[in-house]
């Protein structure tokens, strides 16, 4: 019998920890979005846009807003219930959608056009454009469905959909995801990431290990055919930890251990030109890893313009230690962010936050009052 006190972990703990910025510069370094590539409509959404061509006008004439009387508003000049006015040409019947008559430009109720008698008489007046939605109402001609370098959202798809597209320019990049399972074989961490590369718009492969030595885990991470690799899980110092290792063995250039809390047991590097991570397998560290080092990287290769935040001033301070970046989840209450945790990220308090900041390592935190920009997290879990 072997005793784990007389064995040699597969990775040694980090002589010093790179800091955060330094770590996603080396990611970032001469790294170019991807190049374009057209994706059918339904499977666009959370994808970064592409110059697209100019859409035609939506809709492409004066239509019908609503089932009714199509009419000259000024026919109709002095109509009331009290005084009926007989109208000198008969009344259209148009339905919602319907290109406007010739000459027409106003569509009243049915109930305001009494036909009983020989001739149809108007009951109210109306203005012109009253019921009708004018051309290029929904869209404006030359206009785009998505501007680039905007993340496409479901109204975008809508607008899409109206003006007849069946696929959409995006910038779509390959996430090669390697999940190195826990000795538990339970992979919620790498469901989740899974899940977030989706969400931001990669297009993510996952790949399993077939075990948590350096040889199975180097045998899938095959990084010639992604834009990004990500592996999730083994990159601790534990006796069974062995994806820096496999990492290396590879062929990679690895920064082991960052200045981030939570995620001290992160990598980054590179093999070649590939940018990869080594995310740990507890999902508030790979959380932490994620937001700071993966999703700037996600940014850059889809070529987003900025990623959604907001600021507000901080209803009580942040006290941060200097040497590590701190995770800090916010809750938005008043008008002001409201500190829930630093450093932390529970199930229960990521479920409860609006918003999520980074303390820079050299800095101590925020007093009460200071406004900060910080990323929502409403689109991201």
């Amino acid at each position: 019998m072997v005793h784990h006190a007389l064995m040699i972990p597969t990775q040694r703990l980090p002589a010093s920890l790179t800091p955060l910025d330094v770590a996603l510069a080396t990611l970032l370094n001469n790294l170019e979005p991807v190049a374009p590539r057209e994706l059918w409509t339904a499977e666009a959404l959370g994808c970064v846009a592409s110059e697209m061509p100019p859409l035609q006008a939506v809709p492409p004439c004066d239509v019908a807003a609503a089932d009714g009387w199509a009419l000259r508003a000024r026919d109709l000049v002095g109509a009331s219930s009290y005084s009926p006015l007989p109208l000198a040409l008969s009344p259209t019947w148009v339905e919602a959608g319907d290109a406007m008559p010739e000459g027409c430009d106003c569509v009243v109720d049915a109930s305001c056009i009494d036909q009983t008698g020989p001739i149809a008489e108007a009951l109210v007046e109306a203005i012109p454009g009253q019921g009708v939605r004018r051309i290029g109402g929904d869209i404006a001609e030359g206009r785009s469905v998505v501007p680039s370098g905007q993340r496409i959202g479901r109204v975008d798809l809508l607008s899409a959909r109206v003006a007849g597209l069946k696929s959409i320019r995006v910038r779509h990049p390959r996430l090669r995801l390697v999940d190195i399972p826990a000795n538990s074989s339970l992979s919620h961490t790498a469901l989740l990431i899974c899940e977030l590369a989706g969400a931001a718009g990669a297009s993510p492969a996952w790949a399993e290990a077939s075990g948590r030595d350096a040889a199975s885990i180097a045998k899938v991470i095959e990084p010639g055919d992604c834009d990004l690799l990500v592996t999730i899980g083994g990159s601790g110092v534990g006796y069974t930890d062995a994806a820096i290792a496999a990492l290396v063995q590879c062929g990679a250039d690895i920064a082991h251990g960052i200045a981030l809390q939570p995620g001290r047991t992160a990598a980054v590097g590179r093999i070649g030109k590939i940018p990869v991570v080594a995310l740990p397998g507890a999902p508030d560290q790979a959380l932490a890893a994620w937001w700071t080092l993966v999703l700037p990287v996600l940014d850059r290769l889809s070529g987003l313009l900025q990623r959604q935040s907001f600021t507000l001033p901080l209803s009580r301070k942040i006290a941060s230690s200097v040497g590590l970046a701190e995770i800090v989840l916010l809750k938005e209450s008043a008008g002001a962010w409201t500190p829930l945790a630093v450093g932390e990220l529970s199930l229960d308090l990521v479920a409860r936050a609006d918003a999520w900041l980074v303390v820079p390592g050299a800095s101590e935190g925020f007093a009460a009052g200071t406004p900060v920009n910080a990323y929502l997290l409403r689109d991201l879990i």
